[in-house]
């Protein structure tokens, strides 16, 4: 199978330095969260991984409405990703994700229907299937 899409980002400092993008678009500082006995003040690879993971679970409802009598434009889905870093075992750590989906012109019964069709075809949901506990939460407005 051929890859549709590659990309590199070089990480240098830990939760403390810097990440860059091999076109340069994504170029940003990083700082441990205050939370987390950091100065805070920059981002955080949780808060990339939320971005990235409602970013792309909205283009998952897009794309699994695309051709339907539901078909659903971009301004009419909201995704808010949480992720959050808990003690894991043996000193490590695991992640929590909720996505909190509101999608405007269907009915509840529709809408719970779309966001578990997009959790089955989003890269990022398949990419953590087993290994990270993933919250759906859907409204409507």
């Amino acid at each position: 199978m051929s890859t549709l899409y590659s990309t590199k980002v070089t990480a240098v400092g830990g939760r403390s330095g810097t990440v860059r993008s091999e076109d340069g678009i994504l170029d940003l500082s990083l700082a441990m969260p205050k939370e987390l006995g950091g100065k805070g003040g920059a981002t955080n690879p949780e808060q990339l991984f939320a971005a990235g993971y409602a970013a792309c679970f909205e283009n998952a409802v897009i794309h699994v409405t695309r051709g339907t009598a539901d078909k659903v434009r971009d301004d009419d889905i909201e995704v808010v990703g949480e992720v959050g870093l808990l003690p894991g075992a043996g000193g490590g750590f695991n992640l929590a994700v909720t996505l909190d989906v509101s999608i405007a012109g269907v009915d509840q019964t529709k809408a719970e229907e779309i966001v578990k069709a997009a959790h089955a075809v989003c890269p990022y949901s398949n990419a953590v299937k087993g290994n990270v506990d993933v919250a759906l939460n859907v409204t409507v407005r």
